[in-house]
């Protein structure tokens, strides 16, 4: 680095170690150049609080403290907005902030994301300006809101849809296989994916399970058929519109997912 005369920058660099099956605790520390860098038990990217067990707690703190701070902000000049205009900054405060990267919390215990759903229920009395205590389900209805676990389970599944039909990043297409029965069945027109094995065990059992390649064909496969076939219900699409099989399957899981929610 110094011959290409550049430093390290120590306040914003962070190391953060993963440790495998049966690897030991080491205090590692990289050298570079005449900089040490740590290993910490937290590291931050795009946003995201990475902690060493995967576990997102950090992350989850991180993002209920500022959503709390949004909300006492909001509520200060509660009295003088309308409640759609109120509805508006929570959405875009408050709510995009709890959508941000939570395909990654898919798969964590309800205990885990409880902090994530008092701030949605927070935001929804907010709106309509409602005592704490309030009862929250018409609430959300009213306001068109999915859960927290729900939205969780509704953006991997976005995300399943697109690599199933060839239209996601590459990599994410990558994670996923289409099943292939070894002989002819009626389960090869409905369009299920492969479910990997999780053979050869990792010291982070509960972490490896909730990665998208195991989560994405279990949740799939659950899913009714006329969502995974959205697309062969559908009339070829044209110049004009290229969008309606996406937004079609994405009507469909999102009435499925606020009917097994008890929202509907």
């Amino acid at each position: 680095m110094s011959a290409h005369h550049l430093k390290l920058n120590l306040d914003k660099t962070e190391l953060l170690f993963l440790p495998g099956k049966d690897c030991p605790t080491l205090d590692l520390t990289i050298n570079i150049g005449t900089s040490v860098v740590s290993p910490t038990q937290t590291a931050r990217n795009l946003g995201v609080t990475l902690d060493n067990n995967l576990s997102f707690t950090a992350n989850i703190a991180a993002t209920t403290r500022c959503c709390r701070y949004t909300l006492y902000n909001i509520r200060r000049i509660r009295p003088q907005l309308t409640q759609k205009a109120t509805q508006v900054l929570a959405q875009a405060l408050v709510i995009s902030r709890l959508d941000y990267c939570n395909s990654l919390l898919a798969g964590l215990p309800a205990c885990a994301i409880r902090p994530l759903k008092l701030i949605q229920n927070a935001a929804a009395r907010l709106v309509f300006n409602l005592p704490k205590f309030s009862h929250t389900t018409p609430l959300l209805r009213s306001l068109h809101w999915l859960p927290v676990t729900a939205r969780i389970h509704f953006k991997t599944m976005v995300l399943a849809y697109h690599a199933a039909n060839g239209s996601g990043p590459s990599y994410i297409q990558d994670m996923v296989k289409p099943y292939t029965p070894v002989r002819a069945l009626r389960s090869a027109s409905a369009k299920r994916l492969a479910a990997p094995s999780l053979r050869g065990g990792s010291k982070f059992q509960s972490a490896k399970t909730r990665g998208f390649a195991i989560l994405a064909p279990k949740w799939w496969n659950e899913l009714p058929i006329d969502i995974r076939t959205a697309d062969r219900h559908l009339p070829a699409q044209t110049e004009n519109s290229s969008l309606s099989t996406p937004l079609r399957a994405i009507e469909l899981l999102t009435k499925h997912l606020y009917t097994n929610k008890g929202l509907a």
